[in-house]
């Protein structure tokens, strides 16, 4: 189909919404939150992929990273989270429009129209996710032992492993949307546990409200590290592509009718997307919060990994504020692990064509699982060769690092690409969030390759 035809399939009508198919089935949720006269009640019914999403970027890796700043910095890094909110909530939310309006994941798109940039960022996202589950299931194992008598943390790494291949390759779109979603509540132990950690309101409100600027090395590289934890680039493939599948899921089966989106729609995408990318702030704060107001304050600095901030609470916050945290961690985890592996699977699965998604079976779709059970059990092989967790952390870092920037760029082109976007492409206050975070991003990438290099 020609670039002509593709953007008149997205041309507005005379009422000002973009033309859709009028023959595609009607989503049953819009004609739900339509009908929902309470605001609250409406933005409940509403959350969705940008909710898991928002939650799953907050994996043990993020986790470590937010306890790490804790620990060095205090409160200094606070602010942080605050600023990082409208940059994270613009790229996602241009992903989540690219699946809505596209009806195809991020890498069908790049692969449609920049076919060349789409290889090499989809082979780095396999190298990254693929080292980042592989350290998340070793955090789960360890946090696992954090709450039973110890054992090898290697005990819990396969049949955790298993249980989350399980999950995805036999459990359907809807019923691991659910279970997703209830994870999600795992991370609240976070904010639970802050309560434990007694902090001092005003230096906490100081630290939030006051940015603390250094050009000392170590604190510009925990700046880099919480940037790239928080804006990564499995995101922007899982966001763009569990789009498509909640179109898929309500009988969208076909490109004709998930391509274009009212303005309803849309609306609501960025009411979920910022739903989303706020509690993975929030929760991001409440952990650098917790460890700043704990570990900080008795002077323990080195902390390396989740797992060892949470055993070091122990004896500052009690057992219960250690609890909390090993409990957030296993959800985490547990949600993380199969987010990397399946945007790996549809980055690669689009990249080549194949047939992707978790609602259709293994027989119909057998590629795209394949992905899926290769990229954990390589992860489950790190854990077991003997791979420092920290060196893989800091590896799938680097590696994000790297290719977030020309992802972000791409993502901005895309979204203003009449060819693939139609009227859809992106209003003026989205084009300067997206610019400022793709500077931005650039600037943290050579920061991230340096601190690594020198230290």
């Amino acid at each position: 189909m020609g670039t002509a035809s593709r953007s008149k399939k997205r041309e507005t009508t005379g009422s000002g919404e973009p033309s859709v198919d009028p023959e595609r089935p009607v989503d049953p949720k819009t004609a739900e939150l339509r009908a929902e006269p309470n605001a609250f009640r409406r933005l409940g019914k509403a959350l969705g992929p940008g909710l898991i999403t928002g939650a799953s970027d907050d994996d043990p890796s993020g986790i470590g990273t937010y306890a790490q700043a804790g620990a060095q910095y205090g409160f200094a890094t606070l602010w942080t989270t605050i600023a990082m909110l409208p940059m994270q909530t613009a790229v996602q939310y241009m992903c989540a429009k690219i699946g809505l309006v596209t009806g195809k994941g991020l890498a069908g798109v790049l692969r449609e129209h920049y076919h060349r940039a789409l290889y090499p960022a989809v082979i780095g996202l396999v190298i990254a996710n693929t080292l980042n589950a592989g350290a998340d299931i070793g955090a789960i194992a360890a946090a696992m032992n954090l709450l039973v008598p110890p054992i090898s943390d290697l005990v819990f790494v396969v049949p955790v492993s298993l249980g989350i291949i399980g999950l995805q390759v036999f459990g359907g779109y809807r019923l691991i949307d659910k279970v997703f979603k209830w994870l999600s509540l795992a991370l609240l132990a976070y904010i639970g546990a802050a309560l434990f950690a007694r902090p001092d309101l005003v230096k906490v409100l100081l630290g939030s409200l006051v940015p603390t600027i250094s050009l000392d090395p170590a604190y510009i590289g925990i700046l880099v590290a919480l940037l790239g934890t928080t804006i990564s680039p499995y995101l922007f493939f899982w966001q763009a592509s569990q789009e498509v599948e909640e179109q898929i899921s309500i009988g969208r089966r076909t490109l004709r009718h998930r391509q274009g989106a009212t303005r309803f729609e849309l609306k609501y995408a960025l009411w979920d997307t910022m739903a989303g990318m706020i509690f993975s702030e929030i929760v991001a704060y409440f952990i650098i919060l917790t460890t700043g107001a704990t570990l900080f304050v008795a002077g323990k600095h080195d902390v390396t990994s989740a797992t060892e901030a949470a055993q070091a609470l122990r004896p500052l916050a009690g057992d219960a504020s250690a609890f909390l945290l090993a409990i957030g961690l296993i959800g985490a985890g547990v949600l993380a692990v199969p987010v990397l592996t399946g945007s790996a699977a549809y980055g690669v699965s689009e990249a080549f064509g194949w047939r992707s998604g978790l609602d259709h079976k293994i027989t119909r779709a057998p590629q795209f699982y394949l992905v899926i059970v290769a990229a954990t059990l390589v992860g489950v092989a790190i854990n077991f060769l003997g791979i420092n967790p920290i060196t893989a952390l800091v590896l799938s870092a680097v590696l994000n690092g790297i290719i977030a920037v020309p992802l972000v760029f791409l993502v901005m082109i895309v979204c203003n690409d009449r060819a693939a976007m139609g009227q859809q492409t992106n209003g003026r206050l989205l084009n300067v969030l997206g610019w400022v975070t793709t500077i931005v991003m650039g600037l943290a990438a050579m920061g991230l390759i340096l601190t690594t290099i020198f230290g």
